[in-house]
């Protein structure tokens, strides 16, 4: 027995102090409960040894209170809701199971039905409950569209940007200058959101038809005053408008006539109605800008004229194909005449293209070869020939309508031959030097016709046989 005491006291110890678990495991393996009882009752204890046996003692009493604290949990939690007094002590052991226990504490205790019996795999709720008609929810995993009713699709058509806008007017415009159809440019308008943008789509097309032809500027007029009241507010047309005069200074640089030219189209949209009166009354006494000034000035002064405002209509003239034939002819006539006068070609080229008339060429052709027919001395061939070159060599004239004007003249030549006695002779004679002009070609020279008879023989020939 001494031996194995002195065994137990010579344990293995941590820092001076002896493993309170450890050696109460030994106790209870070396001594039972009796031999403790026997040693204490001899009086053979030393100071360790009864210091030991209380850590035991200690030891199985937590064990005891553990074992009785898990099953008086849910009783203490139900008399601690009722009495109100909650354990604050995080600590203590009562305070440690209480936070780390599983069983219920709202009171209800086990075997009560989950939810009231409203709950639980397969119940679709209480028993006697009756469920309000509920509204879809489009957020709804289970929502399902089509069985919603009638369903209304809108198209939702993004707002154009300033870049994207110009991109996008331009063709537009460009398209309209070729066929004229304002219908198609206000449905085109209709399908863009130009938001707060849309003002900007009248200083585009003025703008564009600035550095274009007089025949464009009619129809941006044309377009302007059929566009005003469906897709364009009058407020819309003056905010175009005074961009466009802020605007006057760059514009004057590809244009020097934009003063002029813009005033004309004020004048125009106040005499379509698309423009207000009191659009100038902003402007009185306001405008710093010369070139603004200069076209304000110059729509006061068409409106201010008596009965102009009801000439408005032909400011730009009237364009192109639009004119009568009898015009046309009279005003080519007219240039034809003035070239054989003057002799400066640059000024007769330039009065054909003003005509606008590419496809009506043909006629210039036909007026001039008739004129050299009608005339005396060979002045006017050598001057007719010398335009029809030049107008042939910067492709004004193409050799369709060349070609068609030639052959006007070779079929009507046997009547134009009754009122001039050597049209054919004449007429020779032009084609000849068309040709060597490269002028013409050699199958149309060749397609020149020649006298109606020939002479075999004639008085004062001396019976010589002509050719």
């Amino acid at each position: 027995m001494a031996t194995e005491i002195e065994a137990w006291t010579t344990a293995t110890q941590n820092d001076g102090v002896f493993s309170l678990e450890k050696e109460q495991d030994g106790l209870d393996g070396i001594y039972g409960s009796e031999d403790l009882n026997e040693l204490e009752v001899n009086g053979n204890w030393t100071p360790q040894e009864k210091a030991l046996h209380e850590a035991r003692l200690k030891a199985k009493a937590k064990r005891r209170l553990r074992k009785s604290s898990s099953r008086d949990s849910t009783r203490e939690s139900l008399s601690e809701s009722v009495s109100g007094e909650l354990s604050t002590d995080p600590h203590s052991p009562k305070g440690k199971n209480a936070v780390n226990d599983r069983k219920s504490r709202t009171g209800k205790g086990r075997g009560l039905p989950k939810k009231g019996g409203a709950g639980g795999k397969g119940v679709w709720g209480a028993a006697g409950m009756v469920y309000e008609v509920e509204e879809p929810d489009a957020k709804d995993p289970n929502y399902d569209e089509s069985a919603q009713g009638d369903t209304v699709y809108a198209t939702v058509v993004p707002e154009l940007d300033e870049r994207e806008l110009e991109k996008t007017i331009n063709p537009i415009v460009q398209e309209y200058f070729e066929h004229g159809d304002t219908k198609e440019v206000e449905m085109l308008l209709k399908e863009l959101n130009l938001g707060h943008h849309r003002f900007e789509f009248s200083s585009l097309a003025v703008s564009l038809s600035l550095e274009g032809k007089a025949s464009q500027r009619e129809l941006t007029s044309r377009l302007l005053s059929d566009l005003s009241g469906k897709v364009l507010s009058e407020r819309d047309m003056s905010r175009a408008f005074d961009k466009i005069l802020k605007e006057l200074p760059d514009l004057i640089l590809d244009t020097p006539e934009a003063p002029q030219m813009l005033g004309q189209f004020i004048a125009r949209a106040i005499a379509d109605h698309a423009l207000p009166m009191s659009f100038f009354d902003c402007y009185k006494g306001k405008v710093d800008c010369d070139h603004a000034r200069a076209a304000l000035d110059r729509a006061s002064v068409l409106l201010s004229m008596k009965r102009e405002i009801m000439r408005l209509d032909n400011v730009w003239g009237v364009g192109g194909g639009q004119r009568p034939v009898k015009h046309l002819i009279k005003e080519m006539n007219l240039l034809l005449k003035e070239y054989l006068v003057s002799g400066v070609l640059s000024e007769a080229e330039h009065c054909l293209r003003d005509l606008e008339v590419p496809h009506f060429h043909h006629e210039l052709v036909y007026e001039a070869v008739i004129m050299v027919l009608e005339s005396t001395g060979d002045t006017a061939i050598q001057m007719m020939v010398k335009l029809l070159k030049v107008l042939w060599q910067t492709g004004l004239i193409t050799l369709d309508q060349m070609n068609r004007g030639f052959q006007r003249v070779y079929d009507e030549l046997p009547e134009i031959n009754l009122d001039v006695p050597h049209a054919h002779s004449i007429m020779e004679t032009f084609v000849d030097l068309c040709y060597q002009e490269s002028v013409i070609t050699k199958q149309l020279r060749d397609f020149c016709p020649t006298r109606g008879r020939k002479r075999f023989v004639s008085e004062g020939d001396g019976g010589i046989v002509k050719s």
